[in-house]
Parts: structure tokens; C-alpha cells; sequence
């Protein structure tokens, strides 16, 4: 990791033309990366995470990785758009995808286009580094051990977000993250695939 590199983490992101997120009800948005039906048939848990080395997002892959262990019916998947080899390292840092029984997919996206067909785009300033987001940073830092880690690739300028598909593709829950520190309510997430 060098200054360059964190510094490029900084830099505004390439504006991409973005669908409309998802809704309940709608057909999530299927590509090439992340199809939808599935072809196992199992209903997902799908999370957009910010950047690799964002505390939020390790403490959102953490959430996903310790559900997936308890619902093996259920597919977890996490989408980053930090580079392949970036990606896979700080998923190794974070303490792995989880067990040989449900481990949570990964999938990186490293232009953006899947983020950009479920609506994701570029935050706001106040998104990023509002007083809330920041106290919140040294929370998660002070509680639970959480912390940046070095940014090799991606934008911290990314906005996350979270969805519940079942297993005919259809959206029961989630939505954009209002703030770069929200972590995904998983419970909330399964409890709609029930």
C-alpha cells in the first residue's frame, strides 16, 4: 500500500449512469457478476460494501459472515468494487469468507457496473465524514476493535447498501445505506425471506 494509493481512495469516482435501487417487490437487478434467480434457487442476502479497509464495511462483512454460519439455507453475498487481489486480501485480514458449510460469496466489481444497476453511486461529503459517521468510526475502533485498514483500491466516496432477494429473484427488503457508517440489519433481511 502506498500514500498514492490512499490518497486515489480520496478522489471523487467515475460518475456512472445508475438504475433506480430496487424496491420490495421489484426483480433484482440480474447481471453477469450476480444473477438473479439464482440457480441454486436459495434466497440471498446481498451487501454493497463501501471500500476494502473501511472499518463499516469489515464490521458488515463480520455481520454477514456470522449469519451465513447460522442459515445455511441462505445465500450470502458480499459485492466489492476494490480490486480482485485487494478484495481478496483484506477478506483474509477480516477473518476469511467463514465454513465450508455457507461461506459468504464474494463478488468484486471493480467498475462499478453492478453497483451502479442496483442505483448505487457516489455519496455526499456529509454521507462520508458527517460528525455522526466520524464518532461512530472511533466507536466501532474503541468497542470492538474495528479499524481502517490500508486502502489499496475503490473510492471511500462509494455508498453501500443492502437487499433480501428470495428465490425467485423478487426484492423483500433493503435499500441504500443512509449514512457510510449504517451497518446492515441482517435479522431485518431474513426475517423477510421467512
Amino acid at each position: 500500500m502506498s500514500l498514492t494509493q490512499e490518497l486515489a481512495s480520496w478522489m471523487s469516482p467515475k460518475k456512472l449512469d445508475l438504475g433506480s435501487p430496487p424496491k420490495v417487490g421489484d426483480s433484482a437487478p440480474s447481471t453477469d457478476l450476480l444473477e438473479f434467480p439464482r440457480a441454486d434457487e436459495r434466497p440471498a442476502v446481498v451487501v454493497f460494501l463501501r471500500h476494502c479497509g473501511c472499518p463499516f464495511a469489515e464490521k458488515s462483512f463480520r455481520v454477514l459472515r456470522e449469519a451465513a454460519s447460522a442459515n445455511p439455507d441462505v445465500a450470502f453475498v458480499a459485492v466489492s468494487h476494490s480490486s480482485a487481489s485487494h478484495t481478496k486480501k483484506w477478506v483474509s485480514e477480516v477473518g476469511g469468507p467463514g465454513g465450508d458449510a455457507n461461506p459468504v460469496g464474494v463478488v468484486t466489481d471493480e467498475g462499478r457496473d453492478v453497483y451502479a444497476r442496483w442505483g448505487l453511486g457516489a455519496s455526499s461529503f456529509l454521507h462520508v465524514l458527517s460528525p455522526s459517521a466520524l464518532s461512530s468510526v472511533f466507536k466501532l475502533a474503541r468497542e470492538e476493535g474495528i479499524a481502517n485498514r490500508p486502502t489499496e483500491s475503490g473510492s471511500r466516496w462509494q455508498t453501500s447498501g443492502a437487499w433480501a432477494v428470495d428465490g425467485r429473484g423478487g426484492v423483500t427488503w433493503g435499500g441504500p445505506a443512509q449514512t457510510a457508517s449504517e451497518i446492515p440489519n441482517v435479522e431485518e433481511a431474513l426475517s423477510s425471506l421467512r
